[in-house]
């Protein structure tokens, strides 16, 4: 049987995979059974940041496959500690949690608040607020999180403890989190999976003011727009404000599966001895895969990201069949005048590989790409959308 066949038969249906078994790759080209190449504009949803096998990556994680590629809690291990000290070092946070995913990483952080509420305000104090059209998971505790009915449905009853309020309403989420005696108020400064819509700066910095005046937690989920995405190393450096606890996970490790949740000075010791666990988390193999990316994330590199990104804004905007542009850094939604998904499927049979985020198309790759091949991979995304739209006309 094919893979194809194979992974129908014995793989849960939770995905609508592509018609494309990817078999190799390097950088920011990947290429199929067929041997057909593609560009690869999606990097595993935020994954990959510096592409695929990429030498130094490799050489990290080989060398500690080597010599220990497991150990529980119990132990010490070098690249767990170092990791937490250089994210401590880069972001000026307090302490770390390792876990293996975002979703993981905000369960830890929505537990945090919950015991941080109570024991500092009372019991009644374990409610988080979110924002409408946010994504924060798949668990049930993080679906509750996420302010997207359609997640909801067929799974209830969620967690209870969480109300949504909308975006870019800081008078309204106020109100909200006083009603509802408010333990923490959780954002994404970009919602990715929301439509790749940036939050205004007048917002987040009002909503960080309430919190801190109140001592209310401010969570930042930084899963998808953190490690470099956003040109920063987390998107909440572009908006001015210092979050009790930041959340992130899917570049960190460039490829190999890990959940980081970072706690402020308020909040580094709210946990204890048996509050939390995770058996994988700190994996050292994941860990120096992780030593790896940060070490790249430098002011080169992510000044080069901005001024990617503001090619892509550029040559999008007045595109034909594009009707606006939206995001930061490389993490970028394209409206389209025509379907997204029909976009993204032109774009793949001419040899790009694109995401799609509510009804855009969504890019997100390598945060090293390089220039030539980011141009080559901008034409064919701007055919696409050209040609689609005269299809549908």
């Amino acid at each position: 049987m094919s893979i194809k066949n194979i992974d129908d038969l014995y793989i849960m249906g939770t995905y609508k995979r592509f018609p494309v078994e990817i078999v190799s790759g390097k950088g920011s080209k990947v290429v199929d059974t067929a041997g057909k190449e593609y560009i690869d504009m999606g990097s595993g949803i935020g994954v990959t940041s510096f592409g695929i096998a990429d030498d130094e990556w490799q050489k990290a994680i080989i060398s500690q496959i080597g010599k220990v590629q497991h150990m529980s809690n119990l132990y010490y291990t070098e690249p767990c500690a170092l990791l937490a000290e250089k994210l401590c070092q880069m972001t000026g946070m307090k302490k770390v949690f390792f876990s293996n995913s975002g979703a993981e990483a905000n369960e830890c952080a929505i537990k945090a608040a919950r015991k941080y509420g109570c024991e500092k305000h009372g019991e009644d104090y374990y409610t988080v607020v979110t924002l409408n059209n946010s994504f924060h998971g798949r668990t049930i505790t993080t679906l509750a999180a996420t302010g997207q009915e359609h997640y909801h449905e067929l799974f209830r009853p969620l967690t209870p403890g969480f109300v949504s309020a909308d975006a870019d309403d800081a008078a309204a989420l106020i109100k909200t989190a006083l009603d509802v005696k408010a333990a923490a108020v959780m954002i994404e400064c970009i919602q990715g999976e929301g439509g790749v819509v940036p939050l205004k700066k007048d917002f987040v910095t009002e909503v960080a003011a309430f919190c801190k005046e109140n001592d209310v937690l401010l969570i930042v989920d930084e899963v998808q727009t953190g490690n470099g995405r956003s040109g920063k190393l987390y998107s909440y450096m572009n908006y001015g404000v210092t979050p009790d606890i930041v959340t992130t996970a899917k570049g960190l490790a460039g490829g190999l599966p890990i959940g980081a949740t970072l706690f402020g000075e308020k909040v580094q010791s709210v946990y204890g001895y048996g509050d939390h666990g995770s058996t994988f988390g700190g994996n050292p193999v994941c860990a120096c895969a992780a030593l790896s990316i940060l070490s790249r994330i430098d002011d080169n590199l992510l000044e080069d990201v901005k001024k990617k990104s503001q090619y892509v804004f550029d040559e999008f905007k007045n595109a034909e069949g594009v009707e606006a542009v939206s995001g930061m850094g490389l993490m970028i939604g394209i409206k389209t005048t025509a379907p997204a998904a029909q976009v993204v499927a032109k774009c793949m049979e001419n040899g790009v590989l694109c995401l799609t985020a509510k009804d855009k198309v969504r890019l997100l790759p390598a945060l090293n790409i390089p220039s030539e091949v980011l141009a080559k991979a901008v034409d064919i995304i701007k055919t696409a959308c050209a040609e689609v739209a005269q299809n549908e006309s």
